[in-house]
């Protein structure tokens, strides 16, 4: 009998929502994958979300509602391109659009806030959904990101070495899987740095495309150090594990900021000219590459390979770069290793839905720091 979840993803590249339909009836199967660009008239409205402003609850709330309509639609195509009723799929793993993401700031507690609106996917297709994994590792003291180490775990493991997977969304957020003989060694999980978020702004801004397709535009650059410095400067770079982030930093604020001390400090640099504006580019993708190596030199200095998922998996000019830089890795993408780096975070949501049906934790303490592995996700019935 098929054991049959769907899992979606739209994560803080806010580019849209990725879909898989997963088999885990023999394992880990995946049936059929869907994707839908957001508009840009809607991602605008949840970029707006991600800093105060006017009449926020209603926007989101509708934002929310229109997300579901999206959900539904991912949905219904993954069934029609698997030939699957909705009566068959045991849940849908919907992780909701992050807008804020806080933990312990404020009161101790913090928050961490996906726009999602559950219940009208529920309605609209007809399946039970699983949502709002997160809030419950922020309660019991943690980080609420990155939730796919377990995933990757289950999926990526090696027996003899230690395994790195790199997911590079708006953020980027490493695994570090050790090998499965050394049972005393923790998974650990956390997110380096900015990663497609800052890059496609300033595309987008400069360019006018939404993404630096292939990582060309930065190939054509040469990067600027001074800048390089004065962004890894930031304190976020060296806290320790546990950590996360998101557009709540690392946004074109952020780099704004840093462009004006470059720009003070460095008089040479004219952000007029096309070929300094090709510089950021380059800089920025150096930027990703280089808060992740160093991180992978932090904690997996012994990993034999690095695994990278999401997006960024499809730029060849960062992934040149990081083998560039991790000569003694094996660097590749995840579709090696069996899954294609766009379904895997939509697959980890597949996951982490079917362990919330069944009452099975979904977290790692050693991953986000909380006072213990938590059962997570909230239950909208048929």
């Amino acid at each position: 009998m098929k054991e049959l979840f769907i899992g979606l993803m739209s994560g803080t590249s806010l580019d849209g929502v990725d879909g898989v339909l997963v088999d885990f009836s023999k394992g880990f199967k995946v049936l059929a994958y869907q994707t839908e660009a957001f508009t840009a008239a809607f991602k605008s409205d949840l970029l707006s979300l991600n800093a105060p402003g006017e009449n926020e609850l209603h926007r989101a709330s509708l934002c929310a509602n229109e997300l579901a309509r999206i959900y539904a639609r991912v949905c219904s195509s993954l069934l029609s391109g698997a030939n699957v009723s909705a009566h068959d799929v045991s849940a849908v793993g919907a992780h909701g659009q992050t807008v804020r993401h806080r933990p312990h700031a404020f009161d101790g507690t913090g928050y961490t806030l996906q726009l999602n609106n559950p219940a009208l996917t529920a309605e609209l297709t007809g399946i039970r959904v699983c949502a709002d994994f997160r809030t419950r590792d922020v309660a019991a003291g943690g980080q609420g990101a990155p939730l796919v180490p377990a995933f990757h775990q289950s999926l990526f493991e090696d027996s003899q070495s230690t395994v790195c997977v790199l997911n590079l969304g708006g953020i980027s957020n490493l695994s570090v899987l050790p090998a499965a003989r050394e049972k005393e060694l923790d998974v650990i999980g956390f997110d380096c740095g900015p990663a497609n978020c800052l890059m496609d702004e300033w595309c987008l801004r400069h360019t006018g495309n939404a993404f630096d397709a292939a990582g060309a535009w930065a190939a054509q650059g040469q990067v600027i150090e001074p800048l390089l410095q004065i962004m890894l400067e930031d304190p976020y770079f060296a806290l320790p594990a546990p950590k996360s982030s998101g557009r709540d930093l690392f946004n074109m604020d952020w780099l704004a900021l840093k462009l004006k001390q470059l720009t003070r400090e460095h008089a040479e640099v004219d952000l007029t000219k096309p070929t300094d504006l090709c510089n950021v580019q380059t800089t920025l993708a150096r930027l990703c590459v280089q808060s992740c190596v160093d991180s992978i030199m932090r904690y997996a200095s012994d990993a034999s390979r690095l695994i990278v998922c999401g997006g960024g998996a499809l730029n060849a000019h960062v992934m040149n770069s990081f083998k560039a830089a991790l000569p003694n890795l094996h660097v590749a993408q995840s579709g090696e290793f069996g899954l294609p780096p766009l379904q895997v975070e939509a697959a980890a949501f597949a996951w982490l839905a079917r362990r919330c049906v069944r009452g099975e934790t979904g977290s790692l303490k050693s991953v986000t720091g909380a006072q213990g592995a938590r059962i997570l996700g909230s239950i909208y019935q048929a």
